[in-house]
């Protein structure tokens, strides 16, 4: 038996990719769940009437394949399980170190491997198969979070899309995705076998299914795009400050420059707009405004605000807010289609905005004067 346990092990750490010691700890527990199972059919619990309910450790010889059964109990105040726990001062009667929290344990005799115990065996060695996958997908994608991953898509729902990812160079791991609808563009419509990029957000592992999410609709999408067409952000020569996005139809992306030879928002549009372009194109035709960042909150607000020109602004910083005046032919391009354009500009700046007209905004002065 030592030897089939050698040999189980080997033929399925090597068929699963998996730690050989990961297979020998899920041995261990179905050894240790079937020892309970026999010893609660064969003694009744005096106090309970009811099978004895044990707790048992198995212990198996990594190079001989050979196992030890153990019988413990574990070293509490006040005994509530007496078929399970001891008191501190009982187990102290036997050894004076041990201490709350440690476990009193006895040799017992090992059950053999009869057809219920491969069959417990078999199960625990599937979920433990199962979660020790899991957490080499975790492991194997952690570096990735934030970053733009590519996969295929494998299925298809009104809700989501599964994709599947391919680890990285030399290792084999597929890994289960997923993009929710919130984190689809508008009008995207993709099909089983379609390559797709997105950003890796978040990693779940307690999630039931996918614990991989997908995005292409965060603004992390946007930045992560830029990273990859323009080379100086690689560089940090130019610095992406923020942004802001109305998937599928409108964005706004603040750039400084940590080299003032270095045009960071010429270097973002690149040759005849080819890098935005492309990045217009990524997302389904989606534009893109670059803003160039000041540390001076009221010349953000006005870069933000383009392509509306800003006439004067009033800064309120006990409440984050500004009140923005525009000529009145201009506030329909200030406020945007549906509010859009003012809303992009207050989520890239972090400022409640306000905006009306230079004569609303006088009087507005003048009233709070009278005040």
């Amino acid at each position: 038996m030592s030897k089939e346990i050698l040999l189980a092990a080997e033929a399925v750490s090597n068929e699963k990719l998996l730690p050989k010691d990961a297979i020998f700890e899920a041995l261990e527990t179905a050894l240790a769940i079937s020892t309970k199972k026999k010893a609660a059919a064969e003694r009744e619990d005096r106090k309970t009437g009811n099978g004895i309910d044990i707790d048992v450790r198995v212990v198996i010889d990594r190079k001989t394949g050979a196992f030890t059964t153990y019988r413990r109990w574990l070293v509490v105040e006040k005994v509530h399980h007496h078929t399970r726990e001891i008191t501190l001062e009982a187990a102290q009667f036997e050894d004076p170190n041990i201490q709350l929290g440690d476990y009193v344990e006895d040799e017992i005799e090992s059950i053999a491997f009869d057809r219920i115990t491969m069959q417990t065996a078999r199960q625990v060695i599937t979920m433990k198969i199962r979660e020790a996958e899991r957490n080499k997908v975790i492991e194997q994608f952690r570096s990735e979070e934030g970053k733009i991953v590519i996969g295929t898509v494998k299925k298809v729902s009104r809700e989501s899309i599964i994709l599947e990812l391919a680890g990285k160079k030399d290792d084999t791991t597929k890994a289960e995705a997923v993009i929710v609808r919130e984190d689809m563009l508008p009008r995207e419509n993709f099909r089983p076998g379609d390559r797709v990029r997105g950003v890796l957000y978040a990693i779940k592992p307690e999630s039931k299914g996918p614990q991989l999410f997908v995005t292409r609709a965060k603004p992390v999408m946007l930045q992560e795009l830029f990273k990859l067409e323009v080379p100086e952000i690689g560089e940090e020569v130019i610095e992406i400050k923020g942004a802001s996005r109305d998937p599928g139809s409108r964005a706004k992306i603040a750039v400084k420059s940590n080299d003032k030879r270095i045009d960071p928002v010429g270097a973002c549009v690149g040759m005849r707009g080819a890098r935005v372009q492309a990045i217009t194109n990524e997302l389904g035709g989606e534009r893109v405004d670059i803003v160039l960042w000041d540390d001076n909150p009221a010349q953000f607000l006005i870069n933000a605000m383009a392509p509306a020109d800003v006439s004067s602004i009033v800064v309120d910083e006990d409440n984050h807010s500004m009140d923005i005046a525009v000529e009145a032919n201009a506030l329909a391009q200030a406020i945007g289609r549906n509010g859009q354009n003012v809303r992009l500009a207050t989520q890239l700046t972090g400022w409640t905005l306000n905006v009306m007209t230079t004569d609303e905004l006088e009087k507005n002065i003048k009233q709070k004067t009278i005040k």
